[in-house]
């Protein structure tokens, strides 16, 4: 009794690890001793490598490669400096969890809004993957034109290659099963293959450019950004926050850091994440823009509907269609994860963590209805999407860059240095700007398609 009164008490107090110490049983019922190195970079660099990486190409054709090349290589160190913000004051102030973080610093309403707003971003983000599978595999209608998926292809039009029977075949056979695993180091194994998968889609775009190269020939690239006008000068900031959006993953750092061997190199695991993902933005950027050039859309996978011009480019773009649904599908048991701790938190406080024997039905109860309301959300909500995009970025940007660099220049313990909270100035400068930029363009996406004339 003592101790889960400890327990209780660590967890108002907003200090309790997100997990128990390594000692406890693994998922699999035996001794978990500790997650290793390389599990955690695979975690980690997963919850990194979502949806995003399909838009960045066409930040290239933007921007050019040289620039767009180095706003990616900008933007994994500034979320290098945001984690570090946080695991310096996590040490500083004896806290095991972001949310511990932001209730040392702000008290309990601080708490409350970083809870609220991994809510609002991880339950966008995984609505829009499942509509993203959704579309992949069984098609969509936009603006009156039926767009077919990948398995309405192969064996024609059939009632279980429905959209929405597909869905929950995926959600009962793929989301349900992995997201019961009460640790994140359970998942490496599927966070491996996810990365993976991500570099499949990388490897078979660079194969057709170079192919493309030596039969038919490529167009140079833009080096540098087109800028003639106003508006064109304009378009270049309607990047910013695909880019900042690329490496948000601080949510799961602490639950990594939990259950590592050794919780002291999670600064490692962190700089080797982010390495590996930055090598895969770069050269999917890359190769994405030189494929397709000024033909290049906003989100690449579209390209792939297209003739590729080269042998057997209707089963390539079949191969990176289903890699990149399957990438999803591991990915969405990782972002899962943090978003089941933060409403437990929101919504049992002073309960014993989610790994304690004595919370089975509590963890069940939660899984079920969160993915339940996922489901419903991606199949029955049409406008759902439309909102997520205005509050998705809004939450996203305040986790990754706002919350870490308001720590800072609280600093409650009187550790930041002068740099320090430059930086912080900067991140927030850039959260807020990149904030008005993505809900301007959305709000001016939105317009446009709600004054669509619908072909008859």
């Amino acid at each position: 009794m003592e101790n889960l009164d400890e327990i209780r008490t660590d967890i108002v107090e907003g200090s309790a690890p997100l997990l128990q110490e390594s000692s406890s049983e693994s998922d699999g019922g035996g001794e978990f001793n500790g997650a290793s190195f390389s599990g955690a970079v695979f975690n980690l660099a997963t919850t990194i490598i979502g949806a995003g990486i399909m838009a960045l190409p066409a930040t290239m054709k933007i921007l050019g490669l040289i620039p767009g090349i180095a706003m990616i290589v900008l933007m994994a160190f500034l979320t290098d400096a945001s984690i570090e913000f946080l695991l310096r004051f996590s040490n500083i102030g004896n806290q095991r969890s972001y949310g511990g973080v932001m209730d040392d610093s702000f008290g309990k309403c601080g708490r409350i809004l970083l809870q609220v707003s991994i809510l609002v971003s991880n339950i966008g983000v995984l609505i829009v993957y499942m509509i993203i599978i959704g579309d992949v595999l069984a098609g969509k209608n936009e603006y009156g034109i039926h767009h077919a998926g990948m398995l309405e292809g192969w064996f024609g039009i059939n009632w279980w290659n429905r959209r929405t029977f597909v869905l929950l075949v995926t959600t009962l056979i793929v989301f349900a099963p992995l997201t019961c695993f009460k640790r994140i180091d359970s998942l490496r194994f599927t966070s491996a293959v996810s990365v993976a998968l991500a570099v499949v889609f990388l490897v078979i775009t660079a194969g057709i450019t170079i192919v493309k190269l030596f039969t038919d020939g490529l167009m140079m690239p833009r080096l540098l950004p087109n800028v003639t006008d106003l508006s064109s000068v304009w378009k270049l900031f309607t990047v910013v926050p695909v880019l900042v959006n690329a490496y948000i993953c601080h949510y799961n750092v602490h639950s990594i850091q939990n259950e590592l061997e050794d919780p002291s190199r999670i600064k490692p695991v962190v700089r080797s994440a982010l390495a590996m993902c930055s090598s895969v933005y770069v050269m999917t950027s890359l190769f994405g823009y030189l494929l397709f050039g000024d033909a290049t859309l906003d989100d690449v996978l579209a390209n792939f509907d297209t003739d590729l011009g080269i042998p057997f480019g209707s089963v390539l773009n079949d191969a990176v269609r289903f890699s990149y649904a399957a990438h999803l599908m591991l990915v969405f048991p990782v972002v899962f994860y943090p978003l089941r701790i933060n409403i437990d938190g929101l919504i049992f406080p002073t309960a014993p963590p989610l790994t304690s024997s004595g919370s089975d039905l509590r963890f069940g109860s939660i899984t079920a209805g969160l993915i339940a309301v996922i489901f419903l959300g991606a199949n029955f909500i049409p406008s759902i999407w439309d909102a997520f995009q205005f509050t998705g970025a809004t939450a996203a940007v305040c986790i990754g860059f706002i919350f870490p660099a308001a720590v800072i220049l609280k600093d409650r313990h009187n550790q930041a240095t002068k740099r320090d909270k430059t930086i912080a100035i900067c991140m927030i400068v850039l959260a807020v700007f990149s904030n008005a930029i993505a809900i301007y363009s959305d709000a001016y996406a939105l317009f446009k398609k709600n004054t669509y004339v619908y072909p008859i």
